[in-house]
């Protein structure tokens, strides 16, 4: 097959690297195109995947921006689209969906964000994908009807057992492990549905902090810029190293939702610190069926703070919540196998799922 995939995000990186990877041991054709976003080149840059960074300036962060950068992104996909005669477009984008419409190509949407949480998204990509792949979890409202679900999250296509295993020595290249520590996140959240969503601000940060230091040592990673009085606690991790880390951290606090579904999958309990709580159902459901970690809205101090007292205080933590991640493992896929058998098997991979609902809890491909 020759297929295009398209990465917005560092976190497609990760969603998508163990899939282009097998599928071109098997002899696919894949071929990459990105936008400048975060971290996502260098992520790309460090790999052995050859890309193509069409939006190589980025985008200004308003509405305005935004229609600008979609109708640049969209030029440069039908340009580089037009001749190469694709059989399949996959990604998390409102430009594929558009170019595969015009260029009769089909689209796999891979999205688990529920749609009333990406409202203009979902209007935008969703009507011209030929079908929507997402967790069980997730509720893709009217268009539901194109939804392809199995029973997994994004973050266990690259952090299953089966393609990452956790190293200390990774982690001993940045400090002492032998200490506990913690992990805080604060993300940049100026995505178009982060309007109006809080995070943690600089005086929540600093009673955070306040309250671990007695615990263990605290570490903070930013999207954003920070108070230089935050930055004796920045840790400048290789993106690539990350993961490592969150996995022999004691906790995790943050406003990423990404991160905070990593350490979740990675058996790290999470406290997520932001307004789309309550918002997202795989997230939703990571916290209140298997309580690998907490969504609190920050208004709701008091309530963070007692989570966090009960976590510090809970003996064998690591223990209990890697029993919770094995209970989790149990009943959910291997993601990047079950991606590449429905890509290879498409469009019968459609029928397969809709007749036989076995294919939703086993990785098909066994």
């Amino acid at each position: 097959m020759n297929i295009l995939v398209y990465m917005g995000h560092p976190a497609h990186y990760h969603l998508f690297k163990n899939v282009i990877q097998k599928l071109q041991e098997k002899g696919h054709r894949i071929h990459i195109l990105i936008k400048k976003k975060d971290i996502l080149e260098n992520l790309l840059q460090s790999s052995e995947l050859k890309y193509e960074n069409i939006l190589p300036k980025g985008r200004k962060d308003s509405k305005l921006g935004l229609l600008i950068g979609i109708l640049q992104r969209s030029f440069q996909i039908l340009t580089f689209s037009m001749f190469k005669r694709f059989d399949l477009f996959i990604g998390t984008s409102v430009d594929l969906p558009l170019i595969g419409k015009l260029l009769n190509i089909p689209v796999i949407n891979v999205n688990e964000d529920d749609a009333s949480a990406v409202p203009l998204y979902a209007k935008l990509a969703y009507p011209f994908s030929s079908i929507i792949l997402s967790p069980e979890s997730c509720c893709n409202d009217k268009w539901e009807h194109k939804s392809i679900k199995y029973q997994g999250y994004h973050e266990l296509a690259y952090l299953h057992p089966n393609h990452f295993i956790p190293q200390k020595k990774v982690v001993e290249k940045y400090f002492f492990t032998e200490a506990p520590f913690f992990i805080i996140r604060l993300a940049q959240l100026t995505a178009h549905h982060d309007s109006g969503v809080q995070g943690i601000n600089k005086q929540f940060a600093e009673a955070l902090i306040k309250e671990l230091i007695p615990y263990g040592n605290v570490y903070i990673s930013s999207e954003r810029t920070i108070e230089p009085e935050f930055e004796q606690y920045r840790i400048p991790v290789d993106p690539m190293d990350m993961h490592h880390v969150l996995a022999f951290a004691k906790l995790y606090i943050g406003d990423s939702q990404t991160m905070a579904a990593e350490s979740g999958v990675l058996g790290t309990p999470f406290i997520r610190i932001n307004d789309f709580v309550g918002r997202i159902g795989y997230l939703k459901e990571m916290e209140e069926t298997f309580q690998l970690g907490y969504g609190v809205r920050p208004k709701d101090k008091e309530k963070i703070f007692d989570i966090l007292n009960y976590l510090l205080t809970l003996p064998d933590i690591k223990i209990e919540f890697q029993k919770r991640r094995k209970r989790m493992l149990l009943e959910k896929i291997d993601v990047a196998e079950f991606m590449i058998w429905f890509i290879e098997n498409y469009p019968k991979s459609i029928d397969l799922m809709k007749d036989d609902p076995k294919y939703k809890t086993i990785n098909p491909a066994t």
